[in-house]
């Protein structure tokens, strides 16, 4: 079985990218292969913001998170660099765990796939 590592670039509201990386995880997780990491970079930051609002009749992708970790224990890792660019509270990142592009480089180095959700 394959190790895979993801990294996600989109923001909240390209639901597509973020639906694409959930779905495509279940599946990986499912055929029993492993996910090392999954990286939010550029505008994925977003994710962990809790003022990042998404309205009440579109995907919850929050609750997804909160699910996907819960089911599955994969590290959320969240660009420290990205984050503080951007003037998100790294303090209260929700299920996202601060990390830098060196912990991320390094998973990629270890893993057997990366893919990238843009």
């Amino acid at each position: 079985m394959a190790n895979f590592v993801l990294s996600l670039h989109a923001s909240p509201s390209d639901t597509d990218a973020c639906l694409s990386l959930f779905n495509f995880a279940k599946a990986t997780l499912c055929a029993g292969h492993t996910i090392d990491a999954i990286f939010l970079y550029q505008e994925a930051i977003w994710h962990a913001s809790e003022h990042f609002m998404i309205a009440k009749d579109e995907v919850q992708l929050n609750e997804q998170w909160q699910s996907f970790v819960d089911d599955s224990n994969t590290p959320l890792l969240l660009c420290i660099t990205a984050a503080e660019k951007r003037g998100l509270d790294i303090k209260n990142t929700g299920a996202f765990t601060v990390a830098g592009l060196a912990e991320f480089a390094m998973a990629v180095a270890k893993t057997d796939k990366w893919i990238q959700f843009k």
